[in-house]
Order: structure tokens, then C-alpha cells, then sequence
């Protein structure tokens, strides 16, 4: 095919699909083998310096924080971001020293809470690397193409942007109709961390909401840690086969830790807790206060249950479920309470 035109950024995460297929023959089984562990081992084990990261969920939703304080704890460096639709956990993450690198979608906002901080300090002082950009669905695809084990996903988006000019794609000409297409290079992150509601010991994960882009997701990552709320027998996941978006066979660890997704949104089980989300957003204006905050809520605490435990236990966390009680409560500016 001709190439038209090209994007200057850099082409992260991207592996030739045969190569990638010979990876995963050679370092996966798909054995039904017990693979839970602690988010200790989980980390040590499958998260190297300068890896390719990935992080499931949905800017506040449904994201593995227990996974990325554990990272932080460890003290993983030079990894590689892919901020699809990543806001408070490439924050915390860049606060926390681990991050070199981002290839962004939507990143340095927390939505309607505003801007990041602490990311775009990163950023704007060069400790922090913008390579490339894309669209939401530029990644998805990306992902998607990683899944099929492509090198490419052809699409009609992005043309004539400055996304596009920022992004790792090209144009060319479609064989077939002699017009420009956009192809999109596949990516297959080194590591990926996805939090499920639950699933049982050898990986098969259960999720009731939206997917948003997990499931490419978690078929394109190299190494998958999945967390989640409860680990079940697999005869319950059986019995509900449907519902089993991420067979067990694609996953590496799995990591049984209750209240896992905190701060973020847990569909069905907690709300965010605006009051730890917020601290963060006021701490992390300078890098004084974001050391502060690491050292508090990451350091300060052994593990994740400890972390809940300093955070309210299971009496905030009950809260945080009760709907009616949190709408009424909530001390949030952004937050419209006649709705």
C-alpha cells in the first residue's frame, strides 16, 4: 500500500503479530491452574521497569487502585502509559515516580473535578514524556487489533487532526478504493490490571457493567493481573456462562482484594469517595503535598486492607453504598444535589 502521510509520535506497545504469538505460546498455558496470589507477588512477579502498562476500567470507574499503590509500594520506574481513558490512576501513578512515558487519549483532567495537577506538572516540567496521542476509539481499536493479532485496524477517523499528526498511525491508499484510510497499529501492552466484581480461582472474571475496553483489552495484554471484589467457585461461574466476559486463560494472577477499585466507582457495590479524590486534587498541586499524600495512603500502609482501614473501613465503605445517604451527604462543588 502507499503511504500518504504519517504521525509523528512514537509507536508504543506495538509488536509484529507473529512474534507476539510466539511470545504468548512460550510464556502462557492454558492450564486450569490456581493462579491467585497477593497483589505483592502479583506485582513483583509480572510488572517490570519500563513495561507497557495498561489499566482497566473507566476514568473513575471501576479502576484496580490496589494495583497501583502496590506498584508505587514497589517502586516501579520508566513505565510506558497508555491513558485511554485514564485520569486519577495515571495521576497517582505519576505522583508516585513511576512513570516515564504516556500515550494519551483523555489524561491530566479528573472530569468534572478539573484539571490533573500533578500530571500536568509532570508534564510541563519533562519528568513526564507525552509520545504520542490518540482518540478513545483510536485505542480501542488499537487494542482490538491487538486482540485479532493484526498489525493494523483500518479506520475512517483522525484525518486531517492534529491528533492524528501527534498519533503513531498512517494514511495510505485503500487498495480497494484507491481513497486515503487511517490504519491504526495494534498494540499489545507488556502488563495489563483489570477489576472485576468477581471470578474464581483460575481467572474466569464476571462484570455486570459496561466493558468499555476490556475486553480487547484483556485479549491484547501480554501479562493480565486481574483484582477482584470476591473469588467464587467455578461452578457458580458455570452456571452463568454468559456473563464470563474474560476467560481464564488469558489471565496471569488473580488477586482477591474486597473494595479493590477505592476511590473509584464500583458498579452496584460503592460510590466514588469524593472526599479521598478530593484531598488528592488539593495535595497534588505542588510536589510537597503530592510526597505527602503518597507517603499517607500508599506508604503509610502495609497493604490495601490496611489502606481502607485508614480511610473509614467497612463503616465508609457501607456508606458509600447507600445511595440516598451519599446523594444527601456529599460535600462535592461539582455536584448538582436537585438532581
Amino acid at each position: 500500500m502507499k503511504v500518504i502521510d504519517q504521525g509523528e509520535g512514537e509507536l508504543v506497545g506495538w509488536h509484529d503479530p507473529d512474534e507476539n504469538r510466539e511470545w504468548i505460546h512460550k510464556n502462557k498455558s492454558p492450564a486450569l491452574v490456581d493462579k491467585r496470589m497477593a497483589i505483592a507477588e502479583a506485582v513483583s512477579r509480572f510488572v517490570k521497569d519500563g513495561d507497557v502498562l495498561g489499566m482497566g476500567g473507566f476514568g473513575h470507574i471501576r479502576v484496580s487502585f490496589s494495583g497501583i499503590y502496590e506498584m508505587i509500594r514497589q517502586k516501579k520506574k520508566n513505565l510506558t502509559v497508555l491513558g485511554k481513558t485514564a485520569v486519577h490512576d495515571m495521576d497517582v501513578l505519576i505522583g508516585g515516580g513511576c512513570v516515564a512515558k504516556v500515550e494519551v487519549a483523555y489524561s491530566f483532567g479528573h472530569e468534572l473535578r478539573g484539571l490533573s495537577p500533578c500530571g500536568r506538572r509532570g508534564v510541563e516540567s519533562g519528568r513526564v514524556k507525552v509520545v504520542s496521542e490518540i482518540s478513545n476509539g483510536g485505542f480501542q481499536w488499537r487494542f482490538l487489533g491487538g486482540m485479532m493479532g493484526v498489525p493494523f485496524v483500518p479506520c475512517r477517523m483522525m484525518q486531517g487532526s492534529d491528533t492524528f499528526r501527534k498519533s503513531s498511525a498512517k494514511i495510505v491508499e485503500d487498495p480497494f478504493t484507491g481513497k486515503p484510510i487511517c490504519l491504526l497499529p495494534s498494540c499489545n501492552p507488556d502488563v495489563v490490571f483489570i477489576h472485576v466484581p468477581r471470578c474464581d480461582m483460575f481467572g474466569n472474571c464476571q462484570i455486570d457493567d459496561i466493558l468499555i475496553e476490556d475486553f480487547e483489552l484483556a485479549r491484547a495484554a501480554r501479562r493480565l493481573i486481574v483484582t477482584t471484589e470476591e473469588v467464587i467457585d467455578n461452578e457458580e461461574i458455570r452456571k452463568k456462562p454468559d456473563q464470563t466476559k474474560i476467560p481464564g486463560f488469558i489471565v496471569d494472577a488473580v488477586v482477591e482484594v474486597k473494595y479493590g477499585a477505592h476511590p473509584t466507582l464500583m458498579p452496584g457495590k460503592y460510590f466514588f469517595d469524593e472526599e479521598i479524590i478530593g484531598e488528592w486534587l488539593s495535595m497534588s498541586k505542588t510536589d510537597e503535598g503530592t510526597e505527602e499524600w503518597i507517603d499517607k495512603y500508599v506508604h503509610g500502609a502495609a497493604d490495601f486492607q490496611e489502606y481502607i482501614k485508614m480511610v473509614g473501613g467497612e463503616a465508609k465503605m457501607k456508606y458509600l453504598h447507600d445511595v440516598e445517604h451519599y446523594k444527601a451527604d456529599l460535600k462535592a462543588p461539582w455536584l448538582d444535589k436537585k438532581r
